[in-house]
């Protein structure tokens, strides 16, 4: 469900009720709130391209940051502890998210749903993951 951004901190508050009540009017769906954000394109570096253009980008406009606040607001419960990307040898990338240990139990079974909604808006694969409890030794 997308959401203006001005209105997000007010979804926020009461997500946890409307998402339950949501899925429970929707079956067989999960329902996931996010707000609708603008990517502006990357300023040219051409002359007459600088003149046209007045005003600097903002950051919360570049595609970065955009990708980012989207896996924040698709995952908003839960924090995001840490953040991986994996390059395989065909050249391939995935980002592995690790979250905090504490929501496991809420958000367990909609990691793939997750991952899902983010490949859609993205277009980038995401693998997400809670923390290992056993520590290794080396």
């Amino acid at each position: 469900m997308f959401v203006p951004v001005p209105l997000l901190q007010g979804f926020h508050k009461i997500q946890q009720r409307l998402t339950r009540e949501l899925e429970k009017k929707f079956s067989d769906r999960q329902v996931i709130i996010i707000a609708s954000r603008r990517i502006l394109p990357r300023p040219k570096r051409s002359t007459t391209a600088r003149t046209s253009q007045t005003q600097k980008r903002p950051r919360s406009r570049t595609l970065t940051a955009v990708h980012e606040a989207i896996l924040s607001d698709i995952v908003y419960p839960v924090e995001i502890v840490g953040k991986r990307v994996r390059t395989k040898e065909d050249g391939s990338k995935l980002l592995k998210v690790v979250l905090h240990e504490k929501e496991r139990g809420g958000v367990d079974h909609r990691l793939d749903a997750y991952g899902e909604v983010y490949r859609k808006l993205t277009g980038r694969g995401v693998a997400f993951e809670f923390p290992q409890s056993g520590s290794s030794e080396y």
